[in-house]
């Protein structure tokens, strides 16, 4: 039944795939930001315009859903896949952004192994995108997701902790706390990505 149905619109799954690899190659960013923490404003800059190029890919994306007849998923899981996609890149955006914003000049304890959960779970979101055209291969990417984005609030929980153990500057604590919870909620929209995939696994089973 699924083979039958990849014919009517193949291209939405290039566009999927398009939109994975542009969150993958964002995180990637990302963890090279938070690990080396030099030259800033530039990464951030390269950041920025995965996040415009993901602007692009939902915007073409959602013209086609509005133009496609028949569509290879439920339209509401065509949007939910594209847009939880997308807000993996927008909320790698924000942490750099915040960064450069609050004027952080030294490494954020914490940050590089948020930012390394993040990597590792858009790498799965790549492979179970590329698996939609076999669903059976789906639910493994689906399972380390989640473990990742459990092993992404141990990280935030104890980051946390340390912040507030030794930040004697109120300001200081903010900031950081602001940048440590943008790269949480980026680990907990990648396992968003995980639940849609498995729910489109589960109906056209």
């Amino acid at each position: 039944m699924w083979r039958k149905l990849i014919p009517r619109e193949g291209k939405f799954f290039e566009m999927f795939n398009t939109m994975a690899e542009n969150a993958d190659a964002t995180a990637a960013l990302l963890v090279e930001m938070m690990e080396t923490f030099d030259q800033l404003p530039d990464r951030a800059s390269a950041i920025k315009g995965k996040e415009h190029l993901g602007d692009t890919l939902i915007h073409d994306l959602i013209r086609k859903l509005n133009s496609t007849f028949v569509t290879p998923l439920d339209r509401e899981d065509i949007h939910r896949l594209a847009s939880s996609m997308d807000d993996i890149v927008d909320l790698s955006d924000a942490a750099a952004n915040k960064v450069i914003l609050f004027d952080i000049r030294s490494k954020i304890e914490g940050a590089p192994e948020l930012a390394r959960v993040v990597k590792h779970q858009t790498a799965q979101i790549r492979l179970a995108v590329r698996a939609l055209v076999d669903p059976k291969r789906i639910l493994d990417h689906c399972i380390e997701i989640h473990r990742l984005e459990n092993e992404g609030d141990r990280i935030f929980q104890d980051s946390i902790g340390r912040l507030f153990k030794h930040e004697t500057n109120p300001i200081q604590l903010i900031k950081t706390k602001e940048v440590l919870e943008a790269l949480e909620r980026a680990t907990d929209t990648c396992e968003d990505v995980a639940n849609v995939l498995e729910g489109i696994m589960v109906k056209n089973a």
